[in-house]
This record gives structure tokens, sequence and C-alpha cells, in this order.
């Protein structure tokens, strides 16, 4: 076969393995497949995912099952206030020998992991939390001056609850860019959630299977990629990034008039990334503008800002985003 052929082939596989660990993720995490789905294509991208939603909502049980769907070792830190960068990154202690000689041994703290949940990341000082967001960016700690290199892959999904917000810290607008996509947790529909109650109240509880391997996860981080994009769907992205930063020619009305600050470079290869792993779960060979459309949202929320004004009439950045794309694609379809 040829290389264009060899790379149909290897899309479509993954493809396929894609939607099996979709499959097997909801046998666990029931009624929320565009939440699977995002989170997903935040894993298959190599990037970190912000999962924004009220308790109880199955945060946890999602990251718990990814784990084991996606062959990650997971772990888990809960965030509080009082917590120091040494608890989550490690430390060195001072180790005696049989000799009694004394050497410092670095101890590794839980970010040593393939797939971390941070629960409640606005609970935790700024210190910490910049620690962790260092280790995201860099995938290494260092301590002590030693650099100690992550595993990988290495991926972050940190929770923030919208309610409760006396005395938290939240994350600030620079380092929330860390994050590939922001995950909106919604509460499920009622026919979902009458799914939920029958299957986690029962004596057995549903069991997900391993669809991915390390290695597997790896290459499709690689693949994904490799993937063509069209050169209309990446205009349709540089417009659509364009057009939500105030002040630029291709900015809309809404975008000049209630938006203080607009996304950077880093939404663009996000918007690129993600569309791309968003085609492969619906089973197309390379992303189309409704893809583009989809991933808007989830990419910009947290890469944008509303002014004090707009925030005080009551505007909604969604809403914004959910029309200055509608607006961009269809003066790219136009044209």
């Amino acid at each position: 076969m040829s290389d264009a052929e060899n790379l149909v082939a290897e899309i479509e596989a993954l493809g396929a393995k894609m939607q099996e660990a979709e499959a097997s993720i909801s046998k666990r995490f029931i009624g929320q497949k565009g939440v699977i789905n995002l989170v997903l294509s935040t894993l298959v991208c190599g990037g970190h995912g912000l999962l924004i939603g009220l308790p109880g909502l199955g945060k946890t049980r999602l990251v718990e099952t990814l784990g084991t769907v996606m062959g990650l070792d997971e772990a888990r830190i809960q965030f509080t206030p009082d917590l120091m960068p040494a608890d989550i990154l490690g430390s060195e202690v001072l180790e005696t020998a049989d000799d009694g000689s004394r050497a410092f041994k670095f101890i590794q703290g839980p970010v040593f992991c393939q797939l971390l949940m941070a629960d409640e990341i606005n609970r935790a000082s700024p210190r910490t939390q910049s620690a962790l967001l260092q280790a995201m960016q860099e995938r290494s700690v260092t301590v002590a001056g030693q650099p100690h290199a992550l595993p990988e892959p290495f991926h972050v999904l940190a929770t923030q609850n919208p309610i409760e917000q006396e005395g938290t810290y939240p994350l600030p607008e620079a380092q929330l860019d860390r994050f590939l996509l922001q995950i909106d947790v919604n509460y499920p529909e009622r026919e979902a959630e009458r799914d939920i109650i029958l299957a986690t109240t029962g004596t057995e509880d549903a069991q997900s299977h391993n669809v991915f391997s390390t290695a597997e996860l790896l290459a499709a981080q690689q693949l994904v990629r490799r993937m063509p994009v069209g050169e209309a769907v990446m205009e349709l992205i540089l417009d659509l990034v364009r057009a939500c930063r105030p002040g630029e020619p291709e900015a809309t009305e809404a975008v000049n008039a209630s938006v203080g600050w607009g996304p950077g470079p880093r939404a663009a290869q996000a918007l690129m990334l993600t569309t791309r792993a968003r085609a492969l779960l619906q089973g197309r060979l390379a992303p189309s503008a409704e893809d583009v459309v989809a991933m808007a949202k989830p990419v910009l929320s947290h890469r944008m800002a509303l002014t004090f004004a707009a925030r005080a009439r009551g505007e909604e950045l969604g809403a914004i985003i959910d029309d200055t794309a509608e607006r961009v694609t269809r003066v790219d379809a136009a044209a």
C-alpha cells in the first residue's frame, strides 16, 4: 500500500478504537456522551482538561474509568488551602544506609502518574497551583535543583466547583491557557438519570474494559498530528480565533463591545488538534467546518473574558462564542 493508503488505514483503525473506548466508558459514566468525547479528545491530543461541574455529577468516577479504559496509571489529589507544593510534587528525605552513611533520597509525590485528577484545584493556594501548572507544561518537576521527568503520557484532569467560591483561589487567566479544553459537566437528561439510578444502586456495578495501552495512546497522539486538515478548515480556524480578539479587523461587533481579552495562538493550535480528534470519534478521515464550530466553546471559553460592563449586563461568553462561530462560518461559506 502507498503511504496515503497506510495513513487512511491507521486513521480508520484509531477511530474504531476510540469509539470502542467511548462505549466502554459509557457503561460507568452514563448519559454524558458529549463529556466523554471531549475528555477522549483531550487525551488523544496529548493535553489537559478542566472539568467544570457541580458536586455529585460523576467527575471522579469518570477519571477512574478513564484510567482503566486508556490503560493509564491514575491518581487523585483533593486540593485544600493548606496543601503545599511538596505534597503533590514530592520531597527529599535524609536516609541512613546500613553502613551508617547518609544521603538524600527523593520520594515521589502523587503527580508521578499518567492520569492525575486534581480535584477542586481552585481551593489550593496560588503557590501550589503554580507548582502543578508548571509540571503540566514542562512534564517534569524540579526539587532541590534536580529535575525529575514525569511518566509518559502525563495528563491532568482538574475540576472546579462553580459554587462555594468563598475561600477559593481562582486560577489566573494566563494559566488557564495551559488546559487544552474546558469541559462543562451538566445535569443528565431524565432518562439518563433513571439509567444511572438503576445501574448504581444494585448489587453489582457495571465494569469498563481496557481498550488502549500506554504505547497505543502515545502512537495515537502522533497519528492525530498526521491527520490532514483542509485549507478551508484551517482558514476557518484562523478567522474564528482572530474574530474573538477585540480590536482586530476581523472582530465582530459583539466581541468588541463585550470581550475584554481574546484567545492567543495556542487556541488555534488547540482547535487544529481537537477538530481532528472529533472527526476521528465520528469515523471521518479529516475535520470539517462542523467540527470547528462544535469545538469552539470548549477551546475558547477559558481563553477569553468578558468586560465588567458585559458581566453587569448579564451577557454570557458562551453565547458570544457561538454567535461569532456562526457568523464566521457563514462568511467563509459564502466566500
